[in-house]
């Protein structure tokens, strides 16, 4: 059950970062020219992004919504209902009409499938999160639910690897036609997503939960009523994990091919390589929080993102192909996906199991409205106003420092049995 568990999670992460890059890079390379091509290719680019930034701001919606009915009538079955909508918003989009066939209607449905995948995309992480730390072994929760993390580096291989083969037609093509292809292809990975997913049963809190009759009748109220210094530290923290990954994966095309004018497959060839790395990273990650405690390497990552962000961008500014590898690998895979690795169960043992599903959620989705949400339009606009990298590259310092400062204001919860006391209440009910 524990390894149907977490196959269940890793499938359904790799649905959501699947479709989740997958438009970060079509909006570098596609959207600006398909959908608003009236404006200047950096405006264009910009515009894009901010339709990208629409689905940062409906996800706190649904991590809400889906966190709500997760603590109440259980994390499984939210979980199939979030890969529907994820997944068939994503397929509408490869059948989407350009501006080129009806006008300005084509952006505002872009818009709205947007807003629709950042719903379900919303209720997602914090689910599959929860379902595999609590069906973890004590002492391995922090390995167990970094798994579901590995989505992102799955999930950023195979996004990277479909635009690569429909690039090959060439640049034109792309643009014409087969940037479809790869939307299309999502409804793929959700039908198996889906059957995976059926066959896993509820964690063990939740059913102490139904046991104890320990439900929450409306969780959010409960997690910002008594909770909300535990929101505060998990959104501080959240910070720099979610404007590192951002910068290294969407903005790092639209800055390598529009403003250095580099062949895109520069930066795409660095993410696949992080992303392989990536993979590796996280469930170490993972496995070290759970004996050295998550702030220990959690704030490790974020150490790196402090430290490298300036070299980082002096190698992708030497336009050399091999650098520029350099630096997504060090500031992706060693930065983000450390933090990646750790956040997970930091997070969950924020909150107690009544309300974890939306505390988890609310963390998660809050911390990337003022980080993730603007962090490529934001460095666009820092690029063309300043001329230079240096104003990013200190954006992304400044995030880490905020990370770090809330980690030591943490408490470090990698060693409680933070769910002792429900089964044990749990156990003697059933006596």
């Amino acid at each position: 059950m524990r390894r149907n568990t977490v196959l269940a999670s890793v499938l359904g992460s790799v649905v959501e970062w699947y479709d989740f890059f997958l438009y970060a890079t079509m909006a570098a390379l596609v959207f600006n020219k398909e959908f608003f091509p009236t404006f200047d290719p950096l405006v264009g680019s910009m515009v894009a992004f901010v339709t990208f930034a629409a689905g940062f701001v409906t996800r706190p919606l649904g991590g809400l919504i889906f966190g709500h009915f997760g603590d109440r009538i259980g994390r499984k079955k939210i979980l199939v209902l979030t890969m529907l909508i994820m997944g068939g918003s994503t397929f509408l989009m490869g059948v989407l009409p350009t501006y080129a066939s009806i006008g300005v209607l084509a952006p505002i449905l872009l818009l709205v499938l947007r807003m629709l995948q950042g719903i379900g995309l919303g209720g997602e992480w914090g689910g599959a999160a929860v379902l595999t730390f609590e069906h973890a072994p004590r002492g391995r929760r922090g390995y167990f639910s970094s798994w579901p993390q590995t989505g992102v580096p799955i999930g950023l291989l195979l996004s990277t690897l479909a635009v690569n083969l429909v690039s090959l037609p060439g640049d034109e093509a792309l643009v014409a036609w087969t940037w479809r292809l790869p939307f299309l292809a999502s409804a793929i990975l959700v039908v198996v997503g889906l059957f995976v997913r059926l066959k896993v049963e509820e964690p063990p809190a939740f059913q102490a939960m139904v046991k104890t009759e320990d439900r929450v009748a409306v969780p959010m109220l409960e997690v910002f009523r008594r909770y909300p210094k535990q929101l505060l530290i998990g959104t501080g923290a959240r910070l720099s994990e979610s404007i590192t990954f951002n910068i290294y994966n969407a903005f790092i095309l639209t800055y390598t091919t529009t403003v250095l004018g580099l062949p895109n497959r520069y930066a795409l060839n660095g993410l696949l390589i992080a992303s392989v790395i990536g993979f590796v990273i996280i469930p170490v990650a993972g496995r070290l929080s759970d004996r050295y405690g998550r702030r220990v390497v959690f704030g490790a990552g974020a150490a790196v993102a402090l430290v490298s962000a300036f070299p980082v961008f002096a190698l992708v500014d030497s336009g050399v192909a091999q650098l520029i590898w350099l630096a997504i690998v060090v500031g992706w895979a060693l930065g983000a996906c450390t933090m990646f690795g750790a956040e997970a169960a930091f997070f969950a043992e924020l909150f107690p199991a009544r309300v974890r599903y939306t505390g988890m959620s609310i963390v998660y989705q809050l911390g990337v409205l003022p980080s993730g949400a603007i962090a490529p339009a934001l460095a666009i606009f820092l690029v063309s106003t300043f001329d230079s990298s240096w104003p990013v590259a200190v954006y992304v310092m400044v995030a880490a420092l905020i990370t770090l400062i809330s980690l030591r204001l943490a408490r470090e919860t990698a060693f409680d049995d933070v769910d002792a006391d429900l089964h044990q209440r749990a156990s003697q009910q059933t006596a």
